[in-house]
């Protein structure tokens, strides 16, 4: 399936917009990684474990709208906006949320 945040899929005609997909994802953050994180945060440097738990969230949102895209007949989804919302109690969890148009081509 073709993902893309532009209003349409070079080389290909829209014949039909079928919806919007979404996906969304919240995690939580780890007690031992908010540690380490700090500790990054204090000598400097990229926070690889949060990274990584945000790029997972990431494909997660992506896999889950894709789904969706599917269920409605697309082919591609166009328009995609993604989004990241801290929530909680002192920010404890981060929502991804992605957006898009399902699509059929020609």
């Amino acid at each position: 399936m073709i993902v893309t945040t532009t209003p349409s899929v070079e080389g290909h005609k829209i014949v039909d917009y079928l919806g919007i997909a979404t996906g969304e994802v919240i995690v939580g953050a780890n007690m031992f990684r908010d540690i380490f994180a700090s500790i990054t945060d204090l000598v400097g440097g990229r926070s690889g474990s949060y990274e990584r738990v945000l790029e997972r969230a990431r494909r997660e949102a992506i896999t889950e709208m894709v789904e969706k895209a599917r269920a409605l007949g697309g082919d591609a989804i166009v328009g995609c906006d993604l989004d990241y919302e801290v929530l909680g109690k002192a920010g404890s969890m981060l929502m991804i949320s992605i957006t898009g148009t399902a699509v059929k081509l020609a």
